[in-house]
């Protein structure tokens, strides 16, 4: 297997950090999504088997894993922004996108301001595609209150039992989930300033009426061969997000993937490298 590597870069003077592997064959960047994430959490399991077909950069966003963690407003906006000055400071003038949950609104949302550098989109269970909330008004009355959350992760930090519980809400089959899995995320609950950014983010985000950023009006002007992949138990966001999303959009497909919720990576890693390598080759 390729070994993966790790560095950094610096977007507006905060360094941000990112994995890489793979020495031929076309740039992939895999975005993860939100809340408790990372490269490694979410496409730790993807990243060896897709380096064998492509260079692959597994980026930390701003305020995850191993990047900075300043103390600005998180906006979707602005990790797009973020994302463009990676891409510059890693001289990537095309490649494709593959994001998962927030990272798939970044994702989409690059493609939407910089057409011509995503040669292609993969987008997994995709944050942008619509704008109900999973709760409801009790979704936005939580986003406003981020001691709610705080506490939260407060409780999992303690409790490796309750961690390993928690990640029942992101896949269908909590036993298919490995201890080393259970591992880094529990390891990453430890980090100081974890979810600093998503509670940033999900107070601008969630709005009264919804989700603020929307691009469905914008889907009909994504040029860019794109695949869209849902976990069909997916309770984040609808999987009807994705369906709609791919009838709008001039060159889409969209595969629902039974017996998977929000993680795909994770879940079902060999599918989600054979459904990669086929749309991206």
């Amino acid at each position: 297997m390729t070994d993966v590597e790790h560095h950094y870069t610096t977007v507006d003077g905060h360094r941000l950090h990112y994995l890489k592997a793979g020495t031929s064959g076309p740039p992939v960047v895999l975005l993860h999504g939100g809340i408790i994430d990372a490269a490694h959490l979410s496409w730790g399991a993807v990243i060896e088997p897709l380096a064998e077909r492509f260079q692959v950069y597994a980026l930390d966003l701003l305020g995850y894993g191993r990047s900075d963690i300043p103390d600005v407003q998180y906006t979707t906006k602005r990790h797009i922004d973020v994302l463009e000055g990676f891409l510059d400071g890693v001289d990537l003038d095309e490649t494709s996108l593959v994001g998962i949950s927030l990272g798939g609104g970044i994702a989409l949302g690059f493609a939407l301001r910089a057409p011509k550098r995503v040669s292609r989109l993969c987008l997994i269970d995709s944050y942008g595609l619509g704008s109900e909330l999973p709760n409801g008004r009790l979704s936005y009355v939580l986003s406003q209150i981020p001691q709610f959350n705080t506490l939260s992760i407060g409780l999992l930090k303690r409790s490796r039992s309750l961690a390993r519980a928690s990640l029942g809400s992101i896949v269908y089959d909590l036993d298919t989930v490995s201890e080393a899995v259970v591992s880094d995320f529990y390891d990453q609950l430890q980090r100081p300033g974890v979810a600093t950014a998503f509670r940033s983010w999900r107070k601008h985000e969630v709005t009264r009426p919804g989700y603020r950023t929307v691009f469905t009006d914008r889907l009909g002007d994504v040029e860019t061969e794109t695949l869209l992949l849902h976990g069909a138990a997916d309770e984040v966001f609808p999987p009807a997000w994705s369906e709609r999303a791919a009838v709008r959009m001039p060159n889409a497909e969209c595969t629902l993937v039974e017996e998977c919720a929000h993680w795909l990576p994770q879940e079902k890693p060999d599918l989600c490298v054979k459904l990669l390598t086929n749309f991206l080759t």
